[in-house]
């Protein structure tokens, strides 16, 4: 391991873990300190302290928010218009390594801000943070070959009291992007000033062949802040929203007549889902325990942003884009009626082929692209979504539920065409080549001293556990030796493909190109991975966010 050689100017370098845990003591004391004087904000208590649930609230009678697409902006409307390197008043970054070679043709503007945002009408508002004020943030629909720059503006309060803070990261999770776009938990900047990201939408292998590889395509993407310490908080004031990105097979149209064109569900029919739990006080004030570093669990379900919400729907086939982006919770979603639902893609991935399930496990930050067809019900009727899960602190799942919960409720009111199809052939997978690979690495999952630990050692923003040699591949072993803990464990940059798990073949919903590998229990899983097109520096981690945000991540680079 090495030092960090390009730190981030807004944070400075740590030297040793004995400091490190003393300024996380420190930042925690100093929130509790300041949320005293807050009641209101994000209020701050320990664990032991919570004696309370959440004020009750009626079921489905909120409907559920699905956004129009963001609308880019005329480029004269950003000014001064960004450019390769760091334009005036922009916060410092590194020269974008794309910009040449796919210069952007789409802008669009983030204005994350604090708002007033209802979950429920039985609650009072509370205060949130948002891309662009709202919450869940804007969609972004987005093409292959359309490259995009999105300025950011940190507009968040500098006098911020509680848990969070007001510095921002945003991490667009999992696109192939160069790393000073990444979103790097250290490439925090402040409030009042922006940052320009650019994201290429170009398919990755670009080193190999021209626009790169079809098959590595993305589709099911999401944005959220990933601020360093403070990743957990700030996802849960609200900074989280979808991006969605199509190509010529995965067009977005269900009627697209292009020879080979999937028809998958389009349109209004074709929904993104963000699952998130959520507490709040008896005074109807959102609730967050900073101080619960095993993984914070809500007692109220809220799906885009409104409690236990129902949807209505027509008599056909609908696309529903389902984000577990809560902070520790695993969900397990069943139809209450039992009839199946049909898995077209897991994390950003469509699969091969569909995969009809009764039920799916969805992991912290994992994405299940799934089909419902509602032909199969009556006008009148409802269904709902239920978890079957068991979960009551921030292990992981304990069993199945006895009582299933309502997540959300489908109303069945009318009749509509259909002309989409569920294909038997969705996107073919790349080969595994081992020949690409160079070197093995191992890394072990733990705990130790109350903090979580990758290979014994505490996360160090000065210091690196892998140096990769661009354009290669290497297998890493993902092994859980921290007890009866689940780690729903995230690469960024690259999508990876399991080899095994326990020594066996992947799972069937595990058999495409992943981001999130849930390791379980004394569990190891075998990744291969590749590193193409860019260099710069990433990070792995856990996305149980208590777990990030308490050293269970290590930085990695691409070197030339």
């Amino acid at each position: 391991m090495e030092p960090l050689k390009e730190n981030c100017p807004e944070q400075a370098p740590i030297a040793n873990k004995s400091l490190r845990i003393s300024r996380r003591e420190m930042l925690k004391t100093a929130a509790v300190g300041a949320s005293i004087a807050a009641i209101g904000t994000l209020p701050v208590r320990s664990a032991s302290a919570r004696t309370f649930v959440s004020p009750p609230t009626r079921p489905f009678v909120e409907p559920l928010p699905v956004y129009a697409p963001k609308a880019p902006v005329a480029l004269s409307s950003l000014v001064p218009a960004p450019a390769k390197l760091p334009v005036a008043g922009e916060c410092s970054r590194t020269a974008h390594q794309a910009w040449d070679t796919c210069a952007p043709v789409k802008f669009y503007e983030l204005d994350v801000r604090e708002n007033q945002h209802s979950f429920h009408r039985d609650l009072p508002t509370s205060r949130i943070w948002g891309y662009d004020g709202i919450y869940p943030g804007p969609t972004f629909h987005a093409r292959y070959g359309e490259s995009v720059c999105v300025r950011v503006r940190n507009n968040l309060p500098k006098n911020h009291v509680g848990p969070g803070i007001p510095q921002i990261s945003l991490h667009l999770h999992n696109l192939h992007t160069p790393s000073e776009s990444d979103g790097n938990p250290l490439d925090f900047f402040d409030s009042g000033t922006f940052r320009d990201l650019h994201y290429p939408n170009e398919y990755a292998g670009l080193n190999v062949a021209p626009g790169g590889d079809p098959r590595e395509a993305l589709g099911t993407l999401w944005y959220h802040d990933h601020r360093f310490d403070f990743t957990a908080a700030n996802v849960y004031h609200g900074l989280a929203g979808f991006y969605l990105l199509y190509d010529t097979l995965d067009s977005g149209s269900e009627t697209d007549p292009t020879p080979g064109a999937l028809r998958l569900p389009s349109g209004r029919y074709d929904v993104p889902l963000l699952f998130q739990d959520k507490s709040f006080q008896n005074t109807g004030a959102l609730y967050y325990d900073l101080f619960n570093t095993d993984g914070f669990l809500g007692d109220k379900h809220v799906v885009n942003g409104k409690i236990q919400p129902y949807f209505q729907v027509a008599r056909r086939k609908y696309r529903f884009r389902m984000l577990n982006g809560g902070p520790a919770r695993f969900y397990q979603f069943a139809l209450s009626s039992g009839f199946p639902m049909t898995v077209v893609g897991v994390d950003g991935n469509l699969l091969p082929a569909p995969v009809e399930v009764k039920d799916v496990m969805i992991v912290p930050a994992e994405r299940m692209d799934v089909i419902i067809d509602f032909s199969r019900y009556k006008i009148g009727q409802s269904v709902f979504l239920n978890n079957i899960l068991e979960q009551t602190d921030g292990r992981g799942p304990k069993g199945i539920l006895k009582k299933p919960q309502n997540i959300m409720r489908f109303d069945v009111v009318s009749d509509a065409a259909d002309p989409s199809v569920v294909p038997k052939a969705l996107r073919p997978l790349p080969p595994i080549n081992l020949n690409e690979v160079v070197k093995n690495r191992t890394f072990d999952l733990g705990r130790s001293n109350g903090s979580w630990v990758i290979n014994g050692e505490l996360y160090e923003p000065n210091v690196f556990a892998a140096e990769i040699k661009a354009n290669t591949a290497e297998i890493w072993t993902l092994r859980n030796s921290s007890g009866g803990w689940h780690h729903p464990m995230h690469i960024h940059f690259e999508e990876g493909r399991i080899l095994s798990r326990n020594g066996a073949a992947p799972r069937p919903l595990e058999v495409g190109r992943k981001d999130v590998y849930n390791i379980g229990p004394n569990e190891e899983v075998k990744v291969f991975l590749r590193f193409r097109d860019f260099v710069g520096r990433y990070v792995m981690h856990c996305h149980n966010l208590s777990h990030e945000d308490h050293a269970m991540m290590i930085n990695w680079r691409i070197n030339p």
